[in-house]
């Protein structure tokens, strides 16, 4: 706002003339109503125009040595910085092919010498007013967009916190210590950057928008679990009929907390639709045996392909206290050979393209001491847990 109150009330007029009995003549032509500059050659008034305070208008003559008036416009045309600058040429040429050509190069005025003083005056005074008025209309439009950027970036970054405040809820239900989320994030961004690499017919599905997208519902994959009690989730021993009911029924409950999330939103939203198609269907398998629906194929949901494998990888390889977890060499051999029974082989394909940044990513957010020890205390809780938590009858 300050920038503009300082601003001279008065336009600053460049003028460019290889005569300097030409420069003065306009210069005190125009001094008493506005700021003047001037240029006797072209290399100088294309300094003059990129330079911190560029003018408002520029009377341009054409017959000048090194550099011409018309290849002077056609280089402030050419330069983002002064390409909005009106050029008015001036000049003793007064053929009409010379005239079309000035306008082809972006002038929006022709005046012939001599010149008529008045004429002259009421030319600049209406380009000048046009400019304004585009410049108002710019600097308008800039404004919306910049507000419009800032807003979208706000409710971006609250659809974020949302989602890592669940994601962290969710996350508690396994280890408070744990990396588990901090790695899960990275392994699914790594994979669908490296499908999309794989596959140019998803470039308009798996864009850096969607894929950091998928990064961040990958997060939510869990909170269907808060329904399930400790020993159902850390139990080293296979279930019975009851309990694998309820462990499968845990993904119509995470599906129906996002839905109902939707539901207070009042419309279906981009940035929970991943996340509900991942935790409703991310243990489908491509051959069909999955479940809650026994999908198959591309039936599943990309984003639920994608974080099927991402969360074998992880359980394949993060720390257990009930089993030791396996090497990253092994857990990409039984992830490849469940490609096309398990696993979209396509989506196999990309992880293989990205194991090396999944091995780096599990050394680097590997747990340390403290997640391991608490992991331990939750087993030897669960085991005399008697609290049943049930889902309402669906």
């Amino acid at each position: 706002m300050d920038d503009m109150l300082d601003r001279p009330d008065r336009p600053l007029v460049l003028v460019v003339d290889d005569t300097p009995q030409n420069l003065e003549l306009m210069g005190e032509l125009l001094a008493d109503t506005y700021r003047v500059k001037v240029a006797d050659n072209g290399p100088e008034a294309l300094r003059i125009a990129s330079s911190a305070e560029p003018p408002d208008l520029i009377l341009l003559d054409i017959m000048m040595p090194r550099m011409d008036g018309y290849e002077v416009c056609r280089r402030l045309k050419a330069a983002p910085g002064s390409r909005d600058i009106p050029v008015i040429f001036l000049t003793a040429r007064n053929q009409e092919q010379d005239e079309q050509h000035g306008f082809d190069l972006g002038a929006v005025d022709y005046i012939t010498k001599p010149v008529s003083p008045p004429l002259l005056l009421a030319r600049l005074s209406a380009h000048l007013q046009l400019k304004a008025s585009a410049d108002f209309l710019r600097d308008k439009s800039e404004y919306l967009q910049l507000e419009v950027r800032q807003r979208t970036r706000a409710i971006e970054r609250l659809q974020e916190v949302t989602i890592e405040a669940m994601a962290s809820l969710a996350g508690m239900r396994h280890n408070p210590r744990g990396r588990h989320l901090a790695r899960i994030e990275p392994y699914m961004v790594r994979l669908a950057r490296a499908l999309a690499n794989q596959q140019p017919d998803l470039a308009d599905t798996l864009t850096a928008a969607r894929i950091a997208q998928l990064g961040k519902s990958a997060l939510l994959h869990g909170i269907g679990t808060l329904v399930l009690p400790d020993r159902i989730l850390l139990s080293p021993a296979p279930l019975d009929e009851a309990d694998t009911a309820l462990l499968h029924r845990h993904a119509e409950a995470g599906r129906a907390a996002l839905e109902a999330a939707e539901a207070k939103l009042g419309s279906a939203t981009d940035f929970l639709r991943d996340a509900r198609d991942i935790v409703y269907s991310q243990h489908e398998h491509w051959e069909g045996s999955g479940y809650p629906q026994g999908l198959r194929g591309e039936q599943i949901p990309l984003a639920a392909r994608l974080m099927a494998l991402v969360g074998c990888y992880e359980e394949l390889t993060s720390h257990h206290p009930y089993r030791p977890s396996v090497s990253h060499a092994e857990a990409l051999a039984q992830i490849s050979v469940a490609s096309g029974t398990r696993f979209d082989p396509s989506v196999v394909l990309a992880f293989i393209g990205a194991a090396e940044e999944f091995a780096a990513i599990a050394r680097h957010l590997a747990e340390d001491a403290a997640a391991i020890s608490c992991e331990l205390q939750r087993l030897d809780d669960s085991l005399g847990e008697s609290i049943e938590l049930t889902l309402p009858p669906g």
